[in-house]
């Protein structure tokens, strides 16, 4: 583990920016990602903090990683027993984090030039606790077409979230106050987390988009874990559901809120019983319908 815990408060949390970086045997993709963001420039007045978490990497992910935090003193590195979880990971990094504010970047994906700057600068302004950016969405090295992409982006998207997730987490800059009111991201979600986190976030407050691309998001011939269950609704329909059962959107937005959760939960279910029946699984598929019925028949 290489410098101190953060924390700190104060003038310098005030106009410290502090990246988190989850990483589990991305030993190139690291240097890669930490080189994007090391390049970056900050407004005046303002310095950047780069936390690396490594997840009980396998390889040399950790070592160069710490490579970079001996020559660079704005890099620490944190190891922790392996969880396999991205959330976990995540929040042990914004546990130390001396920001006020609070950036994510996943170890597969970069930062494009002049991110920092332009997405810090809206929120020194005032009046956003979360903002995101446009994506480049890059797969083994090709441009992948986002022209289909039809949902809101910014102000109250808490609708449009509801059906996918429309955030990326190494788009994102959030109020540290705000990530630690919500107890940050959950920690047995193996996919979906971000998505699930996003919901919470939007039920108590609106979100700044930024309308330029300067994240890339890669995809390709690595391990990723959206790839290795070759799904992801049935993590969010789980992840919805917590927060309905839970009566999350009644106590934390409004009970139009939570109706119309459940509406969105039901239609999800009925959709993923459909494939579980044309894949031959007829009890789940029965047991997702007859919940699909239960939800969208809910009266609150």
């Amino acid at each position: 583990m290489n410098g101190q815990d953060g924390g700190g408060t104060g003038s310098d949390a005030a106009t410290t920016i502090s990246v988190v970086i989850p990483v589990y045997n991305r030993e190139v993709m690291i240097g890669e990602a930490l080189e994007s963001v090391l390049a970056q420039t900050v407004p005046a007045g303002c310095r950047m903090e780069v936390i690396v978490v490594d997840d009980g990497s396998t390889d040399g992910s950790a070592a160069r990683a710490t490579g970079y935090a001996t020559r660079d003193p704005r890099v620490r590195v944190y190891s922790i027993a392996h969880t396999g979880y991205a959330g976990a990971a995540r929040n042990r990094g914004a546990d130390t984090a001396a920001g006020s504010i609070i950036a994510f970047l996943d170890s597969d994906d970069l930062w494009l030039p002049g991110k920092l700057t332009e997405q810090l600068s809206v929120h020194i302004a005032g009046g956003t606790d979360l903002s995101h950016t446009r994506e480049r969405w890059v797969r083994n090295g090709g441009t992948v077409s986002q022209s289909r992409q039809r949902h809101a982006r910014e102000g109250d998207i808490f609708s449009d979230a509801l059906h996918k997730c429309i955030i990326g987490p190494s788009t994102v800059m959030i109020a540290r106050d705000l990530y630690r009111q919500l107890g940050g991201f959950r920690e047995d979600l193996e996919v979906a987390e971000d998505y699930e986190f996003w919901l919470r976030a939007l039920c108590h407050t609106g979100v700044t988009y930024v309308d330029r691309p300067l994240t890339e998001k890669r995809a390709g011939v690595w391990p990723q874990l959206s790839e290795k269950h070759g799904q992801i609704e049935g993590f969010r329909i789980a992840a919805l559901r917590d927060l309905v059962d839970g009566d999350y959107f009644i106590h934390n937005r409004s009970r139009a809120a939570q109706r119309e959760a459940q509406q969105v939960l039901g239609g999800k279910m009925k959709i993923y019983a459909q494939g579980a029946r044309k894949r031959g699984r007829l009890t789940e598929a029965e047991q997702l319908e007859q919940a699909a019925e239960i939800y969208r028949n809910i009266r609150i």
